[in-house]
């Protein structure tokens, strides 16, 4: 059998699948006589955005990002240094690193357990 026939065969099954259900709930529906389409139609329209709101936004967000790496050019480099001076010159044994992925592990195990709790 063919891809082309084997999605033809499943689709034609799941079709079936799904008038079958909708003829077991026809007979559930209220008809409104059209209240819906009235309300619907009575609505007001959806604001819309000003035509110059996307490329102002744009330029605001390319303005602020020139601004930030114009005002602080060297602070990652700084960072960097900082945090290998602090970090790169403390001397870490194997124990301890085994320590603190088994600390970090239980704590996400933790999270996961406690936002997948039933209530």
């Amino acid at each position: 059998m063919s891809k082309r026939s084997a999605d033809a065969l499943h689709d034609d099954w799941l079709d079936a699948a799904l008038a079958a259900e909708g003829r077991e709930h026809r007979d559930a529906y209220v008809p409104d006589d059209g209240f819906t389409a009235r309300v619907a139609a009575a609505l007001p329209p959806p604001d819309a955005a000003p035509a110059w709101r996307r490329p102002a936004l744009v330029a605001l967000w390319a303005v602020a990002g020139v601004g930030a790496a114009m005002a602080l050019p060297g602070m990652l480099t700084d960072i960097a240094r900082e945090v290998y001076r602090i970090v790169g010159a403390q001397p870490v044994a194997v124990s301890e690193l085994v320590a603190g992925i088994a600390l970090l592990g239980s704590l996400a195990l933790g999270g996961a357990a406690w936002a997948l709790r039933e209530e």
